[in-house]
């Protein structure tokens, strides 16, 4: 995935309330269960469905490194769904996102304004449409670089012009080499 993707995705998974399979064997039959059988895991892990096989029955219990990570992206993935479409859900209706960032930021003012780039430390509690739009890119496989934007617009409105109680005139807000980026419910 990306920086903001998978800060995202972090946030979302804070929500759980249960954890999530940690063992290969466990991690394999829940995605037996979710996917209804052995082959359609075995194509989606790219390994044979034998393989599968011998992971539902214990039989095999330290996965590679490789098939290690995908199986835990694919768990976390499916994992509660209901609960995870309820946090965005809620995020996205009344409780908005909180952005905690170090990265550097800069704004395109009028003649006679300190615009330089900078790097900035934010932490800044972001309204829920902000929040409704970035799920909605990423729910539609945006790139980083949309995200991104969506967050620049986000910091313009809420940090850099107060919700319209300063710098009205500011033009673009450039938010560029990310160096944190963590998000919140």
């Amino acid at each position: 995935m990306s920086l903001f993707g998978d800060g995202l995705e972090a946030a979302v998974q804070k929500a759980f309330t249960r954890p999530a399979p940690k063992s290969a064997g466990a991690q394999m039959r829940y995605l037996v269960k979710q996917l209804k059988g052995t082959k359609a895991v075995a194509q989606m892990l790219r390994v044979s469905q034998r393989t599968v096989e011998r992971y539902v029955k214990d039989q095999i219990k330290k996965p590679r490194p490789g098939l290690a990570a995908r199986l835990e992206r694919e768990v976390k993935a499916r994992w509660q769904p209901q609960i995870r479409a309820k946090a965005k859900a809620k995020a996205a209706s009344t409780g908005g996102i909180i952005i905690d960032t170090r990265a550097r930021m800069g704004y395109t003012a009028p003649i006679g304004s300190t615009d330089q780039d900078r790097i900035r430390h934010l932490t800044v509690a972001l309204p829920p449409q902000y929040a409704a739009r970035l799920f909605e890119a990423q729910d539609a496989d945006a790139g980083d670089d949309e995200l991104q934007q969506i967050a620049a617009e986000a910091l313009k409105e809420v940090y850099f012009q107060d919700g319209g109680r300063r710098a009205g005139s500011l033009e673009e807000v450039r938010f560029t080499d990310v160096q944190h980026l963590e998000f919140e419910l």
